[in-house]
């Protein structure tokens, strides 16, 4: 565990080559008493899933103010709580948003834990202002490339045509005592998001996040290959892909994250990330804004993880800035979100 205050944080570890990194996640004390007895539950009575999504709130946008789809108002949304067995209180919210009888496609997630759960939090309004921007300027018959998550939510909210279209779950990102349930999970998450996603489709993806995890040069070539054409493309990257990232393919790039409350005393905030990358020999790191009370730091373990190309892509201290990129031309960033030209 990492940080000088042990009360309000728990460590994870995500495993590159032969290093053991440590991934930070912010916690209430209470919050953690509640998780470890939910999790001496789950070891003595193991279940098929140890979780279920529970339909608390059907509507149009009128009906939801966490995120403002007003300008959408054709869209059935749901709001969801995800409760665990042996829990009392949810441990999670999410909302989704569907066209007609199609698949749902999620656009809003708040964990209540302190474990890495499904997703990360995200501010809805990036999503949505970065739907606008995409619908308002991107040709009509241009591709979208992205994490398969933004590509269902920009497909929804724009009409554009996206490379992944089916919920693929991939990684599946849930708490390790959960680990043994990981086919139960997976097919409880297919049967959920009716995903009817190919081996095709499945085999695209690693391509996909294979190019993002390879030299920043090469991973660009193999995208354009993975495209097959010479066709207009717009690549979106999030600062949460690097996380998900590291997860598939830790081998290539190390990352670590920790939450920090926003507080008045930013030279403080930065203060303390420095030490983290002194004290655990880190290379970089990046910030994601949560909400307006917290903020999300991704650390990269190595110079080597920092020349994947979507670090690259990202605005990694120290490093060269993604208005400076040569390898692909930056023609938007909103939030967490960044829009690349593919060449």
């Amino acid at each position: 565990m990492i940080g000088a205050d042990t009360t309000d944080r728990t460590t994870r570890v995500v495993r590159s080559g032969d290093r053991l990194l440590p991934s930070l996640g912010i916690f209430l004390v209470t919050g953690g008493l509640l998780l470890l007895g939910w999790f001496v539950y789950l070891w003595f009575k193991p279940i098929p899933a140890p979780y279920q999504y529970q339909l608390v709130e059907e509507g149009d946008s009128s009906k939801f103010s966490k995120i403002d789809l007003t300008g959408w108002p054709d869209l059935k949304l749901g709001q969801y709580k995800v409760q665990a067995d042996g829990v009392g209180k949810p441990i999670a919210e999410f909302i989704v948003a569907r066209q007609n009888d199609g698949a749902p496609v999620l656009i809003y997630w708040k964990n209540s834990t302190n474990e890495v759960l499904y997703n990360f939090d995200r501010k809805p309004s990036e999503l949505t202002i970065l739907a606008e921007a995409i619908s308002k300027h991107a040709p009509k018959d241009a591709l979208i490339l992205s994490w398969w998550d933004t590509s269902r939510q920009i497909k929804l909210l724009t009409g554009h045509d996206t490379f992944f279209t089916h919920h693929l779950n991939e990684p599946l990102m849930i708490p390790a005592p959960w680990l043994e349930h990981s086919k139960e999970i997976q097919a409880y998450e297919k049967q959920f998001w009716q995903s009817n996603a190919d081996a095709a489709e499945m085999d695209r993806f690693k391509h996909f996040s294979r190019a993002l995890a390879a030299p920043a040069e090469d991973g660009i070539k193999q995208l354009r290959q993975l495209i097959g054409s010479d066709r207009e493309t717009y690549l979106i990257v999030h600062v949460t892909d690097i996380y998900k990232l590291g997860l598939m393919y830790p081998e290539s790039i190390g990352v670590a994250y920790q939450n920090f409350p926003m507080t008045g005393n930013m030279h403080g905030m930065i203060n303390q990330m420095k030490v983290q990358v002194k004290e655990n020999n880190f290379d970089t790191y990046t910030l994601q804004s949560v909400s307006d009370n917290e903020i999300r730091v991704f650390f990269l373990s190595d110079e080597e993880s920092s020349q994947t190309l979507l670090a690259r892509m990202l605005p990694f201290v120290d490093k060269t800035a993604p208005t400076e990129l040569d390898l692909a031309q930056l023609i938007y960033q909103q939030g967490g979100y960044w829009v690349y030209r593919l060449p």
